[in-house]
């Protein structure tokens, strides 16, 4: 005799123990099943019938007992390995149908080839084969609700002959269908079974058990009797007959479904948009708190980095790399050290000295007609503008023609133009008196303002050096030194060179100071950063709770699709495969969600930029907050999408 397919030996299936009573459902159960057999299994409701064809397809194990498959034994497969025989060898027929809802026809149809790893070509073609041969060709992309019983049937067939369907497990295959429906589907079972399909119905109705060549009756859990049906079919007579032996090659070579995740990434993605679009108010409202999450964290971030580049550029016209260098008493009552123009020579020497400027400055009165001030006026170079990042609005700055000839010229900041020569419609070409002296205005310097504690820096003049020191004050030692440093981000190691050779110059003497902006303008930024993250972390307190509605939203889809996750198990999807259908499930939400959410980030953006309100948006932010959304939807979906892998497919496929 050759070896059999199924060959079950003292299987026994006991339920309950511990904290509940045992009930002994299987009690000794031995037959053996060949290639070719139509076997009908017989008994009453509760005589174990459904539980034996449930070991028998591998969905549920035996308390005890040996069941070999083509000369394996079964007890030695892991999941992985069920599940390939679930889906290369068997197909299942229920009394209850069981396809997916949301699905069509030729989508249920497809699914046992999906996680075959067949391609979509050939997966589409064979589909549609089988539902024409079926009769069912005209309802492809009909929904299982808009399809009679019979017709239910009949897609769960060619479901079951999507990957050959070698064996055929039918359970109460007509028990919910009408007396024609359910001759047509018997017709259908005779035809494989000719056809050299095994066939295996499990039926209490002995008229269609009667169809098979061999019946077995089972009462209580034990076999009472074994006999065939009139002359049982050889083995080798259909040439589609597969022989055990062939079966134990295939699974030798290995249960690995090579390429089946792309068919499944595909799948999983139209089930996660179907069941997003099934629920569409509850989708929206878990969706809801997402897009206020990652819009959140987005537009705080905006305007955090808004206000903050707001804030760097003002204070950065006060000059971010600029070092201010002046005399100072080395000790107490000791006089002021004196920066010479020799040491400002010296100093634009170094490396590290972008520009140096030697300013000759003090408050002075300012007159013009009978208008009169004390404002600060200031001998510069020719580089004030470059250094102080200060541009001139109206007129010109002077030139070094003026500085070399001391020329009595001046360019007025904005306040001292309003304040000293309000009402004049010209200011170009006046003549103010700076200590009685006559300047002729030459330009109008941009407003400014003033930085934390500083006077105004729109009430400043500035006169050629020479001319400041020939005319104004009697002396050419600066009052201070402002050098720009070459690198801004360098300003330390800057003033570092600067004091050294200072030190150098002064023979040791460290009667003089070295200052600059940058700690000001670095403890600004530091506070608006701090502020920053302080919004972007209340923003995404919202994207936790977005999370926690994915999570609460999975959990409700496990809970509504169990029978779907049992009818992928039966169908052969392995434990991670249902894995990786739900997690995609929860990125696809997530995703959903954050593309939404900086859209809205975006549209609010642009209303607060109508507002005047400081805007910066940042694709790292933005991207940021979209892999955030990601992360959560992984971190709060795999709990649920585990829950729904580790399904038992027995209790998954009779569930509610």
């Amino acid at each position: 005799m050759p070896t059999p397919l199924i060959d079950l030996q003292d299987i026994r299936k006991v339920y309950g123990g511990i904290d509940a009573p045992e009930v002994h459902v299987l009690k000794g159960i031995s037959l053996s099943i060949h290639a070719g057999e139509f076997v009908a299994i017989v008994g009453a409701s509760g005589s174990g019938k459904s539980t034996l064809m449930n070991i028998l397809g591998c969905l549920d194990r035996p308390t005890s007992g040996r069941y070999v498959f083509a000369g394996e034994d079964v007890a030695h497969f892991n999941t992985d390995e069920l599940a390939w025989l679930r889906r290369e060898a068997f197909g299942f027929v229920f009394q209850g149908y069981h396809l997916i809802p949301s699905a069509s026809a030729q989508e249920n149809v497809e699914m046992p080839a999906i996680y075959a790893g067949t391609p979509a070509a050939e997966r589409h073609a064979r589909a549609a084969a089988l539902l024409e041969r079926l009769g069912l060709g005209t309802r492809s992309t009909n929904r299982p609700h808009q399809l009679s019983g019979g017709q239910q049937q009949r897609v769960s067939i060619a479901r079951a002959l999507m990957n050959g369907g070698h064996i055929i497990l039918a359970d109460e295959p007509t028990g919910a269908l009408d007396t024609h429906s359910g001759a047509q589907v018997m017709a259908l079972l005779d035809e494989l079974a000719s056809q050299g399909h095994v066939i295996i119905l499990i039926t209490h109705d002995r008229e269609v058990a009667a169809r098979a060549n061999r019946i077995i009756e089972v009462r209580d859990g034990v076999i009472i009797s074994d006999r065939a049906n009139g002359q049982a079919p050889s083995p080798t007579d259909a040439p589609k007959t597969l022989q055990a032996i062939d079966l134990r090659q295939r699974l030798n070579a290995g249960s690995e479904a090579r390429g089946a995740w792309k068919g499944e990434l595909v799948d999983a993605l139209q089930a996660a948009w179907r069941v997003m679009w099934v629920n569409r108010f509850r989708t929206a409202l878990t969706l809801l708190g997402i897009v206020i999450g990652v819009a959140s964290v987005v537009v705080m971030l905006a305007v955090g980095e808004g206000s903050k580049r707001q804030v760097m550029a003002e204070m950065g016209a006060f000059g971010s790399n600029i070092i201010y260098l002046n005399g100072m008493s080395p000790r107490p009552r000791a006089p002021l050290g004196v920066v010479s123009l020799s040491d400002v020579a010296a100093l634009a020497t170094l490396p590290q000295v972008k520009m140096i400027m030697p300013i000759n400055g003090d408050l002075i009165g300012v007159r013009y007609g009978n208008v009169d001030h004390t404002m600060y006026t200031g001998g510069n170079s020719i580089d004030f503008s470059a250094i102080f990042n200060w541009p001139v609005v109206q007129g010109s700055f002077f030139t070094q023609a003026d500085e070399d000839a001391a020329a009595a010229v001046a360019v007025i900041g904005k306040k001292v133009r309003d304040k000293v020569l309000k009402g004049v419609p010209n200011p170009i070409g006046q003549y103010i008196l700076l200590e009685n002296v006559p300047f002729k205005v030459v330009g109008i310097l941009a407003e400014k303002g003033a930085s934390a504690g500083d006077s105004d820096s729109d009430t400043r003049i500035v006169v050629p050096y020479s001319a400041a020191s020939v005319r104004l004050f009697g002396t050419h030692d600066p009052e201070y030194v402002v050098i720009a440093a070459a690198d801004a981000s360098k300003v330390k190691q800057t003033e570092k060179a600067i004091d050294q050779l200072m030190l150098k110059l002064h023979n040791g003497q460290r009667d003089f100071e070295v200052t600059n902006n940058a700690a000001l303008i670095q403890a600004e930024a530091k506070t608006r950063n701090t502020l920053s993250l302080m919004l972007g972390s209340i923003a995404a307190i919202s994207l936790l709770v977005g999370g926690i509605g994915v999570m609460n939203i999975m959990l409700m889809t496990v809970r509504e699709r169990t029978r779907e996750i049992g009818i992928r198990m039966a169908t052969g999807a392995r434990q991670r495969d249902i894995l990786r259908q739900f997690l995609t499930e929860a990125l696809m939400l997530s995703v959903v969600g954050g593309v939404t959410g900086i859209a809205l980030a975006f549209v609010v953006g642009g209303l607060l930029l109508l507002c005047d309100v400081a805007v910066a948006f940042s694709m790292v932010a933005v991207f940021g907050a979209l892999g955030c959304a990601l992360v959560t939807g992984v971190i709060f979906g795999f709990m649920p999408a585990r829950k729904a892998a580790r399904l038992d497919p027995v209790t998954a496929l009779t569930s509610e």
